[in-house]
């Protein structure tokens, strides 16, 4: 059985098989090992691969000349299963995980029954994947079966963080209007002449408006509509930045630091946002129609 799981720009395929027993015949093993290869050569090389199985083998306690493939930290005695495995590993340059990490014998054993304890159950990974191997190890606890035990790989995936890509809509950068572009801008409005077309309202009014986006993109400019997060800065002024500086006695009491004019940072933002709502405000109504009564 074979599951491709597919984690941001990882690709995994996890395989899971069951060999055959040792007492069956050579063709049955044969045949299975051909399958097994067919699977491990459809994943692509630059594709995650982990296999989980029931080897029926014992890979024995030491590397014993497969040091590429055997980590060291075995158990038992190697039998003809586990030299098949470890062949098998070595031809695809597969590392055998739960052999690469120095344990206690209860978390080796795979396998227990009332006559033996034995290392049959294993996992491996691709030998380029070693990093991706945090610890391997069974849970002496846990049993799938009535004798197999649960085999458990820790595995390390780094993620990349993905960039943000800043999207806006780009926007006439009318706060740069001073004076002096507005004279040049009243200049170059009276010379393309929209103010004399001719139609109905909306035709008129789409001439007008196009006519002073246009001239005003030249004139002002045309910011990439990007946000840089601060938009509310316009409060810190040296009413607000005055009692971050000031210490000793003074700031101990509110009511005397509102008396001196030596408010504390939240009480003079809090200030100064209010006094600027409050101007905006009244310039607004200076500028309002006034209401007609009929």
């Amino acid at each position: 059985m074979v599951i491709k799981l597919v984690v941001r720009e990882y690709t995994l395929n996890v395989v899971s098989a069951y060999a055959p027993h040792a007492g069956l015949d050579e063709e049955v093993k044969r045949r299975f090992w051909k399958g097994l290869d067919e699977i491990v050569r459809q994943v692509l090389p630059y594709e995650k691969l982990l296999i989980g199985e029931d080897f029926n083998g014992h890979i024995g306690a030491s590397t014993g000349g497969y040091g590429e493939v055997h980590g060291g930290f075995g158990f038992g005695e190697r039998n003809g299963g586990g030299t098949s495995l470890l062949d098998f590993a070595k031809a695809f340059g597969l590392v055998i995980a739960n052999s690469s990490f120095p344990k206690r014998k209860e978390h080796l054993v795979t396998f227990q029954n009332a006559v033996a304890k034995t290392q049959i159950d294993y996992l491996l990974l691709r030998r380029c994947d070693s990093e991706l191997r945090k610890d391997c190890k069974v849970i002496p606890s846990e049993t799938l079966m009535t004798q197999h035990r649960l085999l458990v790989l820790d595995v390390g995936i780094s993620l990349k963080r993905r960039k943000r890509i800043a999207r806006g809509k780009p926007r006439i950068r009318w706060g740069a209007l001073t004076k002096d572009k507005a004279q040049e801008l009243e200049c170059r409005l009276s010379a393309m002449g929209a103010w004399r077309s001719s139609g109905d309202t909306n035709t008129m009014w789409s001439a007008t408006a196009d006519c002073i986006r246009e001239s005003a993109r030249e004139v002002l400019g045309v910011s990439t509509g990007v946000s840089s997060g601060h938009k509310k800065d316009w409060w810190w002024n040296e009413v607000v930045e005055m009692p971050s500086s000031v210490n000793g006695d003074e700031n101990n009491n509110l009511e005397n630091r509102v008396e001196n004019g030596v408010a504390a940072p939240g009480v003079g933002v809090t200030y100064e946002t209010l006094r600027t709502h409050q101007d905006q405000f009244q310039r607004t109504q200076s500028h309002a129609t006034p209401n007609k009564s009929i």
